[in-house]
């Protein structure tokens, strides 16, 4: 039997609300050794800030970050997986994509991330992905 996205998946994510300072998602992204936060709106996802987009967007842009929000830097061209899907349609989306990582949404709301580490830790746990994904955070 196929697994499915929420068998696998990174379970109760970070989450934010738009108008959240970048800095915040910054020091959750460090706290818990992340590299995403979701961004939401009234409890529906509304994009997703990786640490990239926090580099990329909003430090390489501006001096003074102290007043800039969430809803400035994130993406907000989502792609999702619906928990009950099969993680391999969720992989074809993230190749086609080139993305690393999905938010995985149920009726609008995230409820978990999937990544291409979790993926590789369950499908392929000796491959160096799997090894990488599954060693503790640098801080």
């Amino acid at each position: 039997m196929a697994q499915l996205v929420r068998e696998l998946m990174t379970a109760d994510p970070e989450v934010l609300p738009r108008d959240a300072p970048v800095r915040q998602a910054a020091q959750r992204m460090r706290d818990r050794g992340i590299g995403d936060v979701l961004v939401v709106d009234d409890g529906r996802l509304c994009g997703v800030v990786t640490d990239r987009d926090i580099v990329v967007r909003a430090l390489a842009e501006r001096d003074d970050l102290s007043g800039t929000e969430l809803r400035e830097v994130c993406s907000e061209q989502l792609i999702t997986a619906s928990p009950n899907e099969e993680a391999g349609n969720a992989i074809a989306r993230m190749r086609e994509h080139a993305i690393r990582r999905v938010a995985v949404v149920d009726e609008g709301r995230p409820v978990g991330v999937f990544s291409i580490g979790d993926a590789a830790i369950e499908r392929d746990p000796r491959s160096a992905l799997s090894d990488i994904s599954a060693a503790p955070a640098n801080t």
